[in-house]
C-alpha cells in the first residue's frame, strides 16, 4: 500500500514537471515574438522620427529663406524711399530688383505649398497602414501569436507565418489550418485595392534532406513555398498583379543562433504589405 501511494506521488510530479516545461515553452515562444514585434516598432520609430526631423530642417530652411528675402526687399523699398525723396531715379534696375523678389516670394509660396501637400500625404499613408494592421490583426484574431505575428516597419505590414501553422518540414504544401488563415487574410487584401503584397519564404541554415523530390536546395524550398502561398491568396481573389512570390532562402534569419530555437524561429514566411505610393511619387518629381 505504502509503495502504491509513492509510485503515485511520483507520477503526479513528473505530470507537474512536464506541465511546467510546456508552459515555460509557451512563454518563451511569446516573449521571443513580443522581442521581435517590439524590435520592428523601434525601427519603425526611427525612420518616421528621421522623415519628421528632415521635413522639419526643410520648413526651417525655407523660412529662413523667407525672411532673407523679405529683409532684401525692405531694403531695396528704403533704397527707393530714400532715393525718392532725394529726387533721384534709380530706375530700371530697382524695379528688376522688385520684380525679382516677387518672383522668388511667389516660388517660395509654391513650394511651402508642396511641402504641406507632402506632409498631408505621409499623414494619410500612416493611418493606411495602422488601419490595415488593425484589419489584418482582427481577421487573424483566432491564431496563436508563437505561429503569427503582425507588426509594422518602416511603413509596412509585416504578417509573419511560422513554419509550423504552414507546412510540415521540408514540404511546399500549406495545411488545412494555414490555408485558412491565409483566406482570411485574402479577405482582407481584396478589399485593400491600393496595397501590394510582396511573399517571401524564409528556410533555416539546415540543408534539405538529399533526394527531396522537387527540390535542390533551401532556395527552392522557400521560392516554392513562396509560390503555393501566392496561389492560396490569388484563388482567393487577391489581384494577381499585386502579389509577388519571393525566397529567401537561409540568408535572412531572425535569430542567429544555432539552437533548435533559434532555427524553428527562422523557418517563417513574411507577407509585407505596402501600401502605393503613387500620389506621393507624384509631389516627390515636381519638388
Amino acid at each position: 500500500m505504502r509503495a502504491s501511494v509513492y509510485l503515485l506521488a511520483g507520477s503526479m510530479a513528473l505530470s507537474s514537471c512536464v506541465v511546467s516545461k510546456k508552459k515555460y515553452e509557451d512563454l518563451m515562444a511569446r516573449k521571443n515574438a513580443l522581442e521581435v514585434d517590439k524590435a520592428g516598432l523601434e525601427k519603425e520609430k526611427a525612420t518616421l522620427e528621421q522623415q519628421k526631423a528632415a521635413l522639419e530642417r526643410e520648413k526651417e530652411n525655407l523660412e529662413e529663406e523667407r525672411a532673407q528675402l523679405e529683409q532684401q526687399k525692405l531694403e531695396y523699398e528704403q533704397s527707393l524711399a530714400q532715393a525718392l525723396k532725394e529726387g533721384k531715379a534709380l530706375g530700371e534696375n530697382l524695379s528688376m530688383s522688385k520684380s525679382q523678389i516677387d518672383r522668388l516670394n511667389a516660388d517660395l509660396k509654391a513650394r511651402e505649398q508642396r511641402l504641406a501637400e507632402l506632409q498631408r500625404i505621409l499623414d494619410e499613408k500612416e493611418k493606411a497602414v495602422a488601419n490595415l494592421r488593425n484589419r489584418v490583426s482582427n481577421a487573424l484574431l483566432g491564431f496563436n501569436d508563437k505561429d503569427l505575428t503582425i507588426n509594422v516597419r518602416n511603413g509596412k505590414v509585416y504578417v509573419s507565418l511560422a513554419e509550423q501553422l504552414l507546412f510540415n518540414s521540408g514540404s511546399t504544401k500549406v495545411d488545412p489550418k494555414g490555408e485558412e488563415a491565409l483566406r482570411k487574410l485574402a479577405g482582407v487584401l481584396k478589399e485593400q485595392q491600393d496595397v501590394n503584397v510582396l511573399v517571401e519564404g524564409h528556410t533555416d541554415d539546415v540543408p534539405i534532406a538529399r533526394g527531396t523530390v522537387g527540390l535542390q536546395d533551401n532556395w527552392d524550398l522557400s521560392v516554392l513555398r513562396a509560390t503555393e502561398i501566392t496561389r492560396i491568396l490569388t484563388n482567393a481573389g487577391v489581384d494577381p498583379t499585386r502579389v509577388t512570390p519571393s525566397g529567401r532562402s537561409k540568408y535572412v534569419p531572425l535569430d542567429e543562433a544555432k539552437t533548435k530555437e533559434a532555427r524553428q524561429k527562422n523557418r517563417r514566411t513574411e507577407i509585407i504589405l505596402t501600401p502605393k505610393l503613387d500620389e506621393l511619387f507624384q509631389i516627390l518629381e515636381t519638388t
